[in-house]
């Protein structure tokens, strides 16, 4: 997956917006006004930080090499995912869905229904 595979994926959920909050180098995804994934548009390998279950975000760090504690994000509750060729695509796919669930999950109901396809 590249930037713009990943970028397509991101804004591909309904509601979900992108911006530059932290500087052109950070990309940020948002639904509802609340990130679920940001990615550095500078790094090499490629890395998306990814909201997760506290249990899960354990399982995937010992489980992948490339699953490491959300940098500069609450360890507990982000990962971040090196996007270097060792994650199956539809892996990564799966963790940026359930990342956005997440998210999506803890909005007001009101707010949800607006992001129904």
């Amino acid at each position: 997956m590249n930037i713009e595979s990943l970028r397509t994926y991101c804004l591909g959920k309904p509601g979900a917006t992108e911006s530059f909050p932290f500087g052109e180098e950070t990309l940020v995804f948002k639904v509802g006004g609340k990130i679920f994934a940001l990615t550095s548009l500078d790094s090499n390998p490629l890395s998306i930080n990814l909201k997760c279950d506290p249990e899960k975000a354990v399982d995937l760090r010992e489980q992948y090499d490339a699953v490491r504690p959300g940098y500069h994000m609450n360890k507990t509750h982000w990962n971040t995912v090196l996007i270097n060729g060792s994650i199956r695509e539809s892996d990564l796919k799966s963790w940026i869905d359930h990342s956005y669930e997440l998210i999506v999950n803890r909005l007001p109901k009101a707010a949800r229904p607006a992001l129904e396809k």
